[in-house]
């Protein structure tokens, strides 16, 4: 970069015409005739005069300001490049997180993400599941209604959760009578089932994918081994933590205004159930968790249970009496927005003792436990044409 001979060219003398111009002498130095001398060179003469021309020191000066200038540059740009990569990291640091944040504050220990990322899986009788990643989270709330409260940090276990609620044709392949109401559309959720037939379905379906029933039917509740590799109904934890996606609000998804995109809900179901899987999903994939039906989960339905509740795995209060109140969770076709918050709990008599049972608003979907092993079989098993 020719610099300096340019910006010292700017001082030369004008003169009025080219024949007042007097030729320099031989080794003398001018500012016309300083553009065409290096710098050694220049250094030379004066070493042989003794003396520095001040024309030089403006041309080394000079010099040494757009080399100071250059070099300050240079190390601003790193500066800024340092700067930029810095603010950067924690963006690129928040998209590994983005599944379970992007609704809502989230905190970082409590995002499932770290344990690894849900994972979409087809089982054998051609049933998609998402694999819910172990982790910890903060279960209910401390600003909606009393039973919701306190709200406290749990650890849950990793597990395999159905993406859609258990449908007709789901229903049908155990070969067990279809209660429900609406029966139009062979996608829509089954409703009207009691508590103790959505057990039934997940030992049936256990048993056609060959693993080890986990109700025990000679029992009159139906008691749980949560040993066992089949199917179940999740815990109110494992439902909460599923839902919540690794968020903090009501909602995973933001605000109560999103609620139409999500849910079918009072607002617009029509007052009746709909296919499932046309709304969009949660941040883990699965369908349905805030509307068309609520969904029946294992435990023991009590007001106060949350401020007794263990840290790790909970799994609902002992059972004090036959036909006790079970838990519902999720919205429903007819259920307030309010109603379809994540935190909000409802206990509902399970209907084994009636004859007729007619709440055509409670459903279901499955879950199970399953090891690293078959979770990486699973990946592999291709869905049955």
């Amino acid at each position: 970069m020719d610099r300096i001979p340019r910006n010292l060219s700017r001082f030369e003398p004008l003169n009025c015409c080219a024949s007042q111009r007097r030729a320099p002498e031989r080794g003398s130095v001018t500012r016309s005739n300083i553009k065409f001398m290096g710098r050694e060179h220049l250094r030379e003469i004066n070493a042989n005069r003794g003396h520095e021309h001040p024309t030089l020191n403006i041309h080394l000066q000079v010099e040494r300001s757009f080399r100071f200038l250059e070099t300050s540059m240079r190390f601003s740009a790193l500066g800024l490049v340092a700067f930029f990569l810095a603010a950067c990291e924690p963006a690129r640091q928040g998209e590994g997180n983005s599944r379970g944040s992007k609704t809502g504050s989230t905190v970082s220990a409590l995002n499932p993400s770290q344990s690894g990322e849900p994972v979409e899986v087809t089982t054998a009788s051609g049933i998609e599941m998402v694999y819910v990643p172990p982790g910890e989270f903060v279960m209910g709330s401390d600003r909606g209604n009393p039973d919701e409260a306190p709200a406290h940090t749990v650890k849950v276990s990793g597990f395999l959760m159905d993406k859609f609620e258990v449908t007709h044709e789901m229903f049908e392949k155990a070969q067990l009578p279809n209660p429900s109401h609406w029966q139009d559309h062979p996608k829509k959720p089954v409703e009207r089932v009691r508590w103790r037939d959505a057990k039934l379905y997940c030992n049936e379906r256990s048993l056609m994918e060959g693993f080890k029933p986990c109700y025990d039917e000679a029992t009159q509740e139906l008691d749980p081994d949560f040993t066992a590799n089949g199917y179940r109904l999740p815990t109110e934890a494992e439902w909460e933590y599923a839902c919540r996606a690794g968020t903090a609000g009501a909602y995973d998804f933001g605000q109560e205004n999103k609620l139409k995109l999500y849910s079918w809900f009072d607002e617009n179901s029509g007052a009746r159930t709909h296919p499932a899987g046309q709304k969009r999903p949660n941040a883990m994939g699965i369908h349905d968790l805030y509307g068309n039906v609520s969904e029946w989960c294992e435990d023991v339905y009590s007001e106060v249970y949350y401020a007794e509740s263990p840290a790790q795995d909970p799994r609902g209060p002992s059972n004090p009496d036959k036909d006790v109140k079970r838990v519902l969770r999720g919205g429903s076709w007819k259920s307030s927005a309010s109603m379809c918050r994540v935190s909000f709990r409802q206990g509902q008599r399970t209907g084994d003792t009636d004859a007729c049972f007619y709440t055509d608003y409670c459903g279901f979907r499955c879950v199970r436990t399953v090891t690293p092993d078959e979770l990486r079989m699973l990946k592999t098993v291709k869905s049955p044409q």
